[in-house]
């Protein structure tokens, strides 16, 4: 229990951190970390029913969608705003500087089979991810609603 409230105080506190860098730069630096845009996921808290958000990459997306990679840096456990979202799955989030209404869902066997040579392409680190845990890194998938 003592390593994962480590591990989570850990994430918590570089996600405040890219939040700061992000909003001091006027979005500049660490927009693109590795070739990913940053993405702003605004979320609904499952347990809270409070508004979430968090900074995350994503590896692979186009006009119509945005995919995002529930790894958790390759710990045992999803993420919670990957949780989430599988409870409220209708969402927001922010890619270059423009807020869209999304809905996620979880990649399919097939879909999930296509787009993770492209996620492992766009930053290796996902495939060391996976090596990590026993889990499978769900692929997200959130489609644009407006």
């Amino acid at each position: 229990m003592h390593s994962n409230t480590l591990k989570d105080s850990g994430a918590k506190l570089m996600n405040f951190a890219h939040r700061v860098v992000l909003k001091v730069s006027g979005n500049r630096l660490l927009a693109n970390p590795f070739g990913m845009p940053v993405v702003e996921l605004h979320t609904v808290g499952r347990k809270s029913g409070q508004p979430r958000s968090c900074y995350l990459t994503s590896p692979v997306h186009d006009s119509r969608r945005v995919v995002l990679v529930a790894s958790k840096g390759g710990d045992d456990r999803n993420p919670d705003w990957y949780r989430n979202l599988q409870a409220n799955p209708d969402a927001e989030l922010v890619i270059y500087g423009q807020r869209r209404k999304v809905h996620a869902r979880t990649a399919n066997v097939d879909e999930r089979a296509d787009l993770w040579p492209k996620i492992v392409s766009a930053y290796a680190g996902y495939g060391d991810y996976q090596q990590r845990t026993a889990r499978e890194i769900p692929v997200v998938i959130c489609e644009f609603r407006d």
